[in-house]
């Protein structure tokens, strides 16, 4: 299903950077202090929309464009980082984009939204209703509908995967979150195009378990409810696509709580001063949860977005956990 060639990945990246640089890594000393090991972090709130989502926008749009040149809409559901990479690279087509949000959404992700150009639509208690309803709608009115996961979606995200790898190609365990699993699909296929032996590890939050449920039983578990205040996180109906790649190709998936979240989130400013939402976070936390695992290891950690609201920031910085 996302079975790109080298080839293919590396003209993704050309076409990324054609609209971005390229995202930095560093290893930050104190997180190394904090961690027992040697600790490398790929920077994806340091792109234009604060979040590794852009990447993929830019590839399916462009794929769209020449596929469907007089495309009369687009629309999609998003928790938020998706939904702000849409209208991203749909802007410059001048391609009209409706995106779905369940209530309660982050104030300053919509916000975003709308700036890039989007109308953006309130729908549902979480994200599979406004997902469900953005179907309904593409469906009545002709609209092209972009699901949350798709081949060229994670073409488009895994081109961070590439810049990380080929910057560091020696690291011994990779952590990322997983929302609906295009980052670390991404992550897996590009390891093993590029022959590396490295260790890949999702992460969830405790309260949106469904897709470390779902790789425990080898089966889709789907949940009833979510509960964390990690947005990116938040899925309770695992698809069996991104499901099966995991399966054979992650050596495992971690659950953390939002309190270890909240706590990463805490570090990467203590640490770095940079910025992370509880998605971005959710790595860090895992490698912390698992200290002694990798002592005197290289470990890589993705920070997938710095997009968390300012009310939410100020309150994880003063030392309480977001509710959920």
């Amino acid at each position: 299903m996302t079975g790109f060639t080298l080839a293919e990945l590396e003209a993704a990246a050309d076409l990324v950077h054609s609209r971005m640089p390229p995202t930095p890594q560093y290893a930050w000393p104190l997180l190394a202090e904090r961690a027992g090991c040697e600790v490398w972090v790929k920077h994806e709130n340091h792109t234009p929309c604060g979040a590794f989502k852009v990447r993929g926008g830019i590839v399916y749009i462009d794929d769209l464009t020449r596929a469907e040149p007089a495309c009369p809409g687009i629309v999609t559901a998003t928790r938020g980082n998706h939904g702000q990479s849409i209208p991203f690279a749909a802007r410059a087509h001048g391609i009209p984009v409706r995106v779905y949000v369940p209530e309660g959404n982050s104030v300053e992700k919509n916000a975003a939204m709308r700036a890039w150009g989007a109308e953006v639509v309130v729908h549902g208690t979480d994200f599979e209703d406004a997902r469900v309803e953005a179907i309904r709608v593409g469906e009545a009115e002709g609209l092209h509908l972009i699901p949350p996961f798709h081949p060229l979606l994670v073409r488009g995200v895994a081109t961070y995967a590439l810049e990380f790898f080929r910057a560091v190609p020696d690291l011994d365990t990779v952590y990322a979150p997983v929302g609906m699993g295009s980052g670390i699909c991404g992550l897996i296929r590009t390891r093993d195009l590029l022959g590396l032996k490295t260790e890949i590890v999702g992460v969830v939050a405790e309260g949106a378990d469904a897709y470390a449920a779902s790789f425990e039983a080898g089966h889709v578990v789907t949940k009833n409810t979510v509960r964390t205040f990690a947005d990116g996180v938040a899925c309770r109906a695992p698809w069996e696509g991104p499901l099966d790649i995991m399966l054979k190709g992650a050596a495992r998936i971690v659950r953390v709580s939002d309190d270890e979240i909240a706590a990463a989130v805490r570090a990467y400013y203590t640490d770095t001063h940079n910025i992370a939402e509880g998605a971005g976070a959710a790595p860090l936390a895992a490698l912390l949860q698992e200290r002694g695992r990798l002592a005197g290891r290289k470990a890589g950690v993705i920070l997938t977005g710095g997009n968390i609201d300012t009310a939410l920031f100020a309150k994880t910085l003063a030392g309480e956990t977001p509710a959920s």
